[in-house]
């Protein structure tokens, strides 16, 4: 049976040695360790109370006074291997939507954690049956976090380009939620798919139809002109 910690004491007995007792923070990095690994090399499915506590030599109750539950634990390691938020291109407006899409489709292909953990989510536990915002941040705030995480992932990066005075004048208006998944959703159905990894090309032809459809008309060949806003008299 695993030891409470490395001197038989409990780190996180309420009343005993405080919210800050740096024992408490060791144990749970203890255990966020052993199921990262387990995570990495079997997936959620082997990240279990028992593989967790056994591997990081922690008792159960200390496992379940830092997550209520095995989900919880997934969630948080889930989030403890998500990759940095790729950093903002230079470039005008075409050439860092490109940069994003690409970066996004490299990511996939060499840490594909991300996909792995929207489709966990996904299919696995539910946040929809809470009634209200204050209930899911208490019950479930390591499903929560990953959610936002995985959220900021794809949004941060396109903010700082779509927030833009040249973004704004040159798309108008537009459904935020609806542009980003035109720009990444061929990629993440090509993963899914296990369809061929999608090359700079077809990175440039997506960004560039997303463009074309909002009014702009960057050439694809040669120099580019500078695009510009759709019209009522645009065809």
């Amino acid at each position: 049976m695993p030891a409470p910690d490395d001197d038989g004491r409990d780190p996180v007995a309420p009343g005993r040695y405080g919210d800050e007792d740096p024992r408490k923070a060791r144990s749970r990095a203890r255990l966020l360790d052993a199921a990262t690994a387990l995570l990495a090399k079997g997936g959620a499915e082997a990240v279990t109370i028992d593989a967790v506590t056994g591997l990081a030599r922690v008792a159960r109750a200390t496992l379940y006074r830092h997550f209520a539950n095995g989900e919880e634990l997934v969630a948080a390691a889930f989030a403890r291997m998500l990759p940095p938020i790729p950093p903002v291109p230079d470039g005008d407006l075409r050439d860092q939507l490109v940069a994003l899409v690409v970066a996004q489709a490299r990511i996939l292909d060499e840490i594909p954690i991300p996909l792995t953990a929207m489709c966990w989510m996904g299919l696995g536990p539910g946040l929809g049956d809470y009634s209200s915002a204050e209930a899911l941040s208490h019950e479930r705030p390591e499903l929560l976090s990953l959610r936002e995480r995985l959220v900021e992932r794809y949004r941060e990066a396109f903010d700082r380009v779509f927030v833009t005075p040249t973004a704004r004048e040159q798309l108008g208006d537009f459904d935020y939620d609806l542009a980003l998944a035109q720009l990444i959703g061929p990629v993440v159905f090509t993963k899914l798919a296990t369809l061929p990894s999608l090359d700079h090309a077809a990175c440039e032809r997506i960004v560039d139809d997303f463009l074309a459809a909002r009014g702009c008309r960057p050439v694809r060949n040669g120099p580019r002109a500078v695009p510009t806003v759709a019209t009522d008299e645009s065809p």
